[in-house]
This record gives structure tokens, C-alpha cells and sequence, in this order.
């Protein structure tokens, strides 16, 4: 049966006799026998049986006999009284009739087909119920391939000519009767008729009942689940409008009204809908939005409930997302009976499955018991997977909508601190004589840029790219280096206590020391390693805003929108991205567009590196490899790895320096985190964290020392035990760390009075 309009709906019905042997086959691919009459435009059905008389058409008396009633027959008149009950099974239906026609002229074998009507005007026959002998469904009783093309040849003839067939196969000169014992069956008398307005024999009349309820039936049903269908398209089109329309209103809630609009339809008791993973995983759904139905009498109440994904049987949405195609199923068992029904959601341009619509347990309308879904219910849900698949794109579509608006008001926000350089910043830079490394205390572990001019910092940051020779192995142009130097600067905010320009100085000048230090790691790295490392340290942390992750997250800021984690250093990244493409600040033009790609990637993961909670991930790995010795290093995964090690070390290197400088750096860096928890209690009404709550500042010794035994300490004395020339950096964390101990302990003894000592000695 097709979409186009019923009201010529033809079926055939075909009886047959098997011998034992192997049907004959038809001498050509099409019919063999030449049509002798026009169709019928009455012609409803066909129906195909083998008797087990050829003499089929001089035995009505005989279907009389065995029908008992005639026209009157109770089947007959039970369909003129009923037929509509049927509506939904229409394959029930056409076995019924081919079971009582069964009894009547005793074939062994019989089948009946409806006819499709194609868009063009074609007629094709559509298989809807086959009997074999003793009634058995043809599954238990298969037939060979040629034997199959023979009965639907013929059932096509009596479909073109509109005319009844009663033939013995075996002297039928249309017939190849030719003997071939491997098949096992043979036809030998065929009787096959249309079902249409012929009142000529008891057949005929049972055949014309049936097609004319049938008729009916088909008509109703379409009328009835095109109404379903469009009530249901047009409820779903109206839910997607007026969801969207309500910016309250999430995803989750519109794809669960569009679930409850179809189960009262289809009379389930279920439905979920898997969304699936970006990228195939293990777990290839992502989460999952369940509803659930629950009968009241007559009525139904409708709702949703909160389910984790491991709590929800996938393994049909699963076969589903494999097969691509709706799968449609019932089974019993002595616990229970289930019906279910599961259909793609696929992405209207790539075709993609995007996610599972599930229906489960259809309620039976006359009972509590289960049935199976029909195809109707098939096509309701499929379209329900249409509009789920435009609401998925929808929000998808919104999202980056949103991303991008993010991404512009951030933008905005950074060059609204004229990251470029002006000109007479750029003239006087290029011209200055840049003092050597040793005259600025650049090789110096121990290097402070307290007391260096302003000038003096951009010119540090120079000789450090010209005594590495970079400038000369990727020919860096000279005013290039001048102005992305001053524009890094202007990347950072002034505003800030600690996470500024001079910070990002100094973890250059960390990272500079160690690879001038010692010939090791200049040896592990290639130049495009060490290029990517020192512009990594300069910008790792460019346009910080003196607040942590999380705060930008809970307060909702635009970079929590555009990035799903390591938000700062995500933008971090972007910024020096932005810096190095913008025009007379491409220090990196001179490299191939190979070797652009894979700096790029090495000093991204480098300043994501710098996010604690990642380093954290991944020192065990680092630590393990140095307790082992001998490491080549040799491997791109080894080298990523070091690179992450030394980018934390370099920039945590405030912990290593003398006792006045790490005090200093330490009250710094406790005012900017203070600042944050100030902001906390008055914008979200909480407590925060211990290191940010200004109330634990007579605690700082303590938290100091504890961050010197989590983090700091056993990274340096990892770095020391790969390389001697790293153990100024281990030997400056533990005297910073007895520092700290000895003014825990006095913070201790002074308890009550509150403090000052700790103070005291802070500021002094």
C-alpha cells in the first residue's frame, strides 16, 4: 500500500495445488499468458489458490455444501457487520479470509496480495498474507524461488486482464511442465480471481464481501491516521514556535512535549529519546529524555522523569543507531510482554543519526494487556524524529549563534585595551641598543624585574628570542619581534595584582634560564619546540582578569560561552592566536605553512597546560617516567609531556625565589584571590574556598606550606632529579618552604592576638 489515495485499491488471491516436485517456471520473465480483457476499474482484490482437483470451477455446490449458508455465511455477514473493527490489521483480515476460503475449496497452498498504486499510475502487488497447507504460514512451509515467480506471474495476469484463471498447470501448453525433484513442489491446478463485484459463484461472493469491507476498512483507516498524522504535525510545528519563542523554555522541555503530543496518539506507555555523542564513544549517548504515561481511568496523565543514561535500557536504540533504520518489535515472556519501536533521528544534512526516538508498551484499547505498533504508528513516529531532528539543528544553530555573539563581545573587550602597539613604541624599541643577557640578570634563577625599567622588560623579553637564536633560524622579522613583544605586553592588565605582565615576564625568563642553563634540553627539543615554549610562557596568560575559572563560570561571562573548560586559557590561547596574526606582528611568517600548523598546536597544548587541573592529571605520568631513569624522550607523547612539566615549572616559579620576593609575590597573589572571594560572598552569597576568604588571612603561612608539599615541591624535585642544572629551583621551593613553616609555627604561638606577628612579618 502506498501514500497516494485508496480508493482503487486492488487485491489478488491465488489458490494452488503442490505435487511433489518443482513448480513449472513461465517461459519468459513476464507473464506468459496475453491479457484478453481490459482492467476492470471495479477490480478490488485478487486471490490465488492450487486446488487439489483441476476441475476447481465446477465445484461450487460442493463450497456451497461446505459453507452451510451461502450469501447468508456468518463470515460474511460478520464483516458487513464489523469490517471496521478491523482497521490496523489488515493482515489479520486477508489470513482470515484466506482460511475460510481455505475450508471451502480446500487448497494447498493460498495467497492473497493488495495491489500499490505509485505516483505514476502503476499497479504492483504487495504480498499481505500466504497460507500453505494445513494453514501454516509460508515461513513453515518454504517454497523455491521459481515456484514463488510463478504464482506472482500469474496473480499479475489476473490483475491486468481483471479476469479469473482456473488452469491445470500439467496440460496448460502456457506451462513449462518440466520435472525437477531437487525443489521439492510442483503446481498443478491454479485457480486465481480478482476480488471485485462477480456474484457468479460462492468464492467469487465471499471474495466480493471481502473486498468491498476491505475497501471500506482502507478507506477509513487512511481518512482516519491521515487526521492522526496531520493533528500531530501540526501540534509539533505549533510546540516548536512557541518553545523557542520562550526563552525560559529549555531543549529538554520542548522534545518532552513533543514526546507527551505522540503517546495518546500511539498508545504508549514510554517514550525516550537518546541524544547521541558528538563522537562515537563507549557510551555513544550523551544523556537521554524520558516520559512516561499513566492511565487514569479514561483519561491519561503525562509526564517526565529524571533518568541517567545507565539507567535506561539502550540496546534497541542502539540497533537502531547501527542499522539506521525503524525497528519495530513485540515479545513475550512469562514475566511480562513488551512492544517497542525505535527510529532515527537523522541530521537533514549529513544524514547523520543524531539521536533515538524509542516508543514502548502500546496499550491495548479494549484491555490492559500489550500489542504490538502498527505501521501507523510507525509513521507518526517518524515524524516525531523530523521534528526532533529541525529542533536538535535548532539549538545546535542557537548555540553557535551564541558563541559567536560571546566571541565578539570578548573580542571587544580586549581591543578596548589597544593591544597594538603605537609606532613611537615601535621605532624606539627597534632602535635601542638591547643590553646583553648577563647585564640583565636574565640567566639568573633568581631573576626579579623589581627595580628594571619599563623599557628595560620589553627589551629582556628581545635578547631572550636573539640569544636563543630564534630570530635567526626562522627569520623573524626584526620590527615584527619589536611590536608582538610591546603588543603582548599591552595583553596584559594592568589592573591586576599578580596575573600581569610582569608575571608573564618572569615565566618567560624561567623557561629562558632552564634552556640556557644546560645543553640537555636544548638537545630533547627541536627549534620549533623551543619557539613554541617561549612564545607559550610570554602569553600564557594574556588578558587574565584576576579572577579563577570557576568564578567565570558561575557568574556566566561571555569566555565560560565559548569555551567548555580551561576557559582562561582557552582565551589565553586565542589572544596570543589574535597577537600573532595580527598585521606587523607575524613573527611566524617566515615558516612553512606545515611548520605554522604544528607550532600552533604546540603552544596551545602548552598554555593549556598551565591550567592546575590538567597538570595535576597528568604528573603521575611524568613523575613515573622520571623514576624509571634513562628516558630517551624520543617519542612526540614523552616531548609533550616534558614541555607541559616545564611550562607549570616556569610558571610557578615565584615559589623558587628569594625569601623578600616570595613574600612579596605571595601578598600579591593572596590579594587578587581575596578579591575573588569578596566578590563571591556579595554576588552569589557564599562562602568561598579557603585560599580565597579574606577571613583566613592569618592562615596564609599554613596554606603556603600546603602548597608547596601538593604541587610545587614534588614537580621541582622531579625537573632536579632529570636535570642538575633545575636544583636552584628545588633548593629556593624548601628554604621558601621553611620560611613559611617557621611563620606558621609563630602564627600559631601569637594565636591571640589575632595574628600581627604573622602580618608583621608579611609586610616586612
Amino acid at each position: 500500500r502506498s501514500n497516494s489515495d485508496h480508493s482503487d485499491i486492488p487485491l489478488t488471491a491465488h489458490y494452488h495445488t503442490l505435487g511433489s516436485h518443482s513448480p513449472c517456471s513461465p517461459r519468459s520473465s513476464n507473464s506468459p499468458l496475453s491479457p484478453c480483457s481490459t482492467v476492470s476499474p471495479s477490480l478490488s482484490a485478487t486471490c490465488l489458490c492450487s486446488a487439489r482437483s483441476p476441475q476447481t470451477k465446477h465445484s461450487s455446490s460442493k463450497m456451497t455444501a461446505a459453507c452451510g449458508k451461502g450469501e447468508g455465511c456468518p463470515w460474511m455477514t460478520g464483516l458487513l457487520r464489523g469490517g471496521l473493527r478491523w482497521v490496523g490489521s489488515v493482515a489479520e483480515l486477508c489470513q482470515g479470509a484466506l482460511l475460510h476460503a481455505g475450508e471451502l475449496v480446500a487448497p494447498e497452498s493460498c495467497s492473497l496480495s493488495l495491489v500499490k498504486k505509485d505516483r505514476g499510475g502503476g499497479r504492483t502487488l504487495e504480498e499481505v498474507a500466504v497460507l500453505t497447507m494445513f494453514g501454516h504460514m509460508k515461513d513453515d512451509h518454504p517454497c523455491s524461488q521459481a515456484y514463488l515467480g510463478l504464482v506472482k506471474g500469474i496473480m499479475e495476469y489476473v490483475l491486468a486482464t481483471g479476469s479469473p484463471v482456473n488452469i491445470d498447470a500439467d496440460q496448460d501448453h502456457r506451462f513449462d511442465v518440466g520435472d525437477n525433484q531437487s525443489s521439492g513442489f510442483k503446481l498443478r491446478s491454479v485457480l486465481s480471481m480478482p476480488i471485485k463485484n462477480h456474484r457468479e459463484e460462492v468464492l467469487a461472493n465471499h471474495m466480493d464481501i471481502l473486498g468491498m469491507v476491505l475497501d471500506n476498512a482502507l478507506l477509513y483507516e487512511s481518512s482516519r491516521q491521515e487526521a492522526k498524522r496531520s493533528q500531530v504535525t501540526l501540534l509539533s510545528h505549533f510546540q516548536c514556535h512557541i518553545e523557542y519563542s520562550c526563552e525560559n523554555h529549555s531543549f529538554e522541555v520542548l522534545l518532552s512535549k513533543m514526546s507527551a503530543t505522540i503517546m495518546p496518539f500511539t498508545h504508549a506507555q514510554y517514550c525516550t529519546i537518546f541524544i547521541t555523542k558528538d563522537k562515537y564513544t563507549v557510551d555513544v549517548f550523551s544523556r537521554v529524555i524520558h516520559t512516561e504515561c499513566e492511565e487514569l481511568g479514561p483519561t491519561c496523565q503525562i509526564y517526565r522523569r529524571e533518568h541517567d543514561i545507565s539507567n535506561i535500557d539502550s540496546a534497541y536504540a542502539l540497533r537502531t543507531l547501527v542499522t539506521m533504520e525503524t525497528l519495530n518489535m513485540s515479545d513475550s515472556s512469562p514475566e511480562s510482554t513488551r512492544s517497542l519501536i525505535c527510529c532515527p533521528v537523522r541530521n537533514a544534512r549529513s544524514e547523520k543519526v543524531i539521536a533515538v526516538c524509542q516508543l514502548m508498551n502500546k496499550q491495548s484499547r479494549d484491555s490492559e494487556e500489550m500489542e504490538a505498533f502498527n505501521r501507523y504508528d510507525e509513521r507518526l513516529l517518524e515524524d516525531l524524529a523530523v521534528y526532533c531532528s529541525l529542533a536538535l539543528q535548532y539549538v545546535q544553530t542557537v548555540q553557535i549563534t551564541e558563541k559567536r555573539r560571546a566571541s565578539i563581545e570578548v573580542t571587544q573587550e580586549v581591543l578596548a585595551y589597544h593591544i597594538t602597539a603605537t609606532e613611537e613604541e615601535v621605532q624606539a624599541l627597534q632602535e635601542a641598543t638591547i643590553p646583553t643577557a648577563e647585564s640583565l640578570n636574565i640567566l639568573d634563577f633568581h631573576f626579579s624585574d623589581v627595580g628594571l625599567a619599563e623599557e628595560l622588560t620589553t627589551q629582556a623579553t628581545v635578547r631572550m628570542f636573539l640569544d636563543l637564536n630564534l630570530v635567526q633560524d626562522f627569520s623573524i622579522d626584526y620590527r615584527n619581534l619589536c611590536q608582538w613583544v610591546l603588543s603582548v605586553k599591552r595583553g596584559y592588565r594592568n589592573n591586576v595584582p599578580y596575573h600581569n605582565w610582569s608575571h608573564g615576564l618572569s615565566t618567560a625568563q624561567a623557561m629562558f634560564s632552564m634552556l640556557m642553563a644546560t645543553d640537555q634540553f636544548q638537545a630533547i627539543f627541536s627549534r620549533l619546540e623551543i619557539l613554541a615554549l617561549m612564545i607559550a610562557t610570554l602569553n600564557h596568560d594574556l588578558d587574565h582578569r584576576g579572577v579563577s575559572n570557576s568564578y567565570i563560570e558561575r557568574s556566566h561571562q561571555p569566555l565560560a560561552q565559548l569555551y567548555s573548560h580551561s576557559s582562561l586559557e582557552n582565551h589565553h590561547y586565542n589572544f596570543c592566536l589574535f597577537l600573532l596574526n595580527n598585521s606587523g606582528s607575524q613573527i611566524l611568517s617566515g615558516l612553512s605553512k606545515e611548520d605554522y600548523r604544528a607550532v600552533l598546536s604546540m603552544i596551545k597544548r602548552a598554555i593549556l597546560a598551565t591550567d592546575l587541573t590538567i597538570h595535576v592529571e597528568r604528573r603521575a605520568e611524568f613523575f613515573s617516567l622520571v623514576r624509571k631513569g634513562r628516558v630517551s624522550w624520543k617519542t612526540e607523547k614523552q616531548r609533550d609531556l616534558l614541555r607541559s612539566m616545564l611550562m607549570t615549572a616556569s610558571d610557578l616559579c615565584a615559589i623558587t625565589k628569594p625569601w623578600p620576593e616570595q613574600k612579596r609575590i605571595a601578598n600579591l597573589v593572596a590579594m587578587e584571590f581575596f578579591a575573588q572571594g569578596d566578590k563571591e560572598k556579595e554576588e552569589f552569597n557564599i562562602k568561598p574556598i579557603d585560599v580565597m576568604n579574606r577571613e583566613n588571612s592569618t592562615r596564609l603561612p599554613h596554606m603556603q606550606v600546603e602548597y608547596i608539599d601538593e604541587i610545587c615541591h614534588p614537580l621541582y624535585k622531579a625537573l632536579s632529579g632529570l636535570s642538575d642544572s633545575c636544583s636552584p629551583l628545588l633548593i629556593g621551593c624548601e628554604k621558601n618552604r621553611e620560611n613559611w613553616l617557621r611563620l606558621a609555627k609563630e602564627g600559631g604561638e601569637e594565636s591571640e592576638n589575632n595574628g600581627e606577628n604573622v602580618n608583621k612579618n608579611l609586610k616586612e
